[in-house]
């Protein structure tokens, strides 16, 4: 039987994971939430098979509903979490876990005392790149890690495709591209490479005082390995970012989420993960597979609130040492 999913949230990624769950066998929406009157009326008109709860509370209470997806804005998290344990549910939550890491710590805390079913949506956790990059660690194809570089620039920001959130995403309250991108890439690195510090910063912010960073610039350390971070608003790409470890005996990186190259004699070289227009969709599967897992208290490789909390902690700290522009 198909797990009952119950969602908060129909923004963008809330309808990106029911249109993923629509196509996995494993799962079924059952029921669905959002403040907005356009949201809810879209989809009793696109997925009238899908009920439409009258609150959060109400799909929280629904009995019929294994699991709740939280795709709501950042601040509204831990209070759907907390109720939704409270139900007996296991809960599906967006990035990042909170803004607010007191609160965030004690809702981690309460997971793993009671050893509650709850994961963070960091992809990276299972999709073809993210297991590639992995496996090359494993096997110690890299040798010995020497260095990590995450970079990533924005045209604009918020991008493009995210103008419906941009209420809250180009605010710096619980928005900008350090939690909604580069904390992606601080879960990769602290899961394959070690545990996050921060050594210097440098955060630029317009003057207005409201408005998300535009630039950041770090030196970090996970575990023993130097990390150097480097994120900015600026040039023509739509969303540019890159992931690469450098070790002993070669560099393997992660370019635009879903590639992975290897650097070769001269150049870098594509690794061959499949199709290229198959790499999200098949990425987005496995992740829903590991979901799948995790609801059937298997051993999965889902970020777990632990993991999530733990990066949160490190962007929290990374904006809070900051320079104004």
């Amino acid at each position: 039987m198909a797990h009952q999913i119950g969602i908060i949230g129909l923004g963008i990624m809330g309808q990106r994971m029911l249109n993923s769950m629509a196509v996995h066998d494993g799962f079924e929406v059952a029921v669905a939430w959002d403040p907005s009157a356009e949201a809810m009326a879209a989809l009793a008109k696109d997925r009238p098979q899908i009920r439409r709860a009258a609150s959060a509370e109400a799909l929280i209470a629904d009995p019929a509903i294994e699991c709740v997806y939280i795709a709501s804005p950042p601040t509204s998290h831990l209070a759907y979490a907390m109720a939704s344990f409270d139900a007996g549910k296991a809960v599906f939550c967006e990035k990042p876990l909170a803004v607010d890491l007191a609160e965030a710590g004690q809702v981690t805390d309460r997971v793993m005392k009671e050893r509650l079913k709850a994961a963070v949506n960091f992809p990276f956790a299972s999709s073809l790149a993210g297991t590639a990059m992995r496996e090359a660690l494993e096997s110690g194809a890299l040798g010995a890690v020497k260095q990590v570089e995450i970079e990533v620039a924005f045209a604009k920001w918020p991008r493009g495709w995210q103008e419906g959130a941009v209420g809250w995403l180009a605010r710096r309250e619980q928005g900008g591209f350090t939690r909604e991108v580069l904390s992606h890439f601080l879960f990769l690195t602290r899961r394959l490479i070690g545990p996050l510090s921060i050594r210097s910063v440098t955060v630029e912010y317009p003057e207005d005082g409201v408005t998300a960073e535009v630039a950041i610039e770090a030196d970090m350390m996970a575990g023993g390995v130097p990390v150097r971070l480097q994120g900015r608003v600026e040039g023509e790409k739509d969303d540019h970012n890159r992931w690469t470890v450098t070790g002993e005996k070669g560099a393997l990186r992660i370019c635009d989420w879903m590639n992975a190259e290897r650097f070769g004699a001269t150049s870098w070289e594509t690794v061959d993960l499949g199709p290229a227009d198959t790499l999200r969709p098949r990425s987005v599967q496995q992740q829903l597979n590991q979901l799948s897992l995790m609801l059937q208290g298997k051993p999965h490789r889902l970020a777990t609130f632990e993991e999530g909390y733990a990066v949160q902690g490190c962007v929290e700290a990374l904006l809070g040492q900051h320079t104004t522009a």
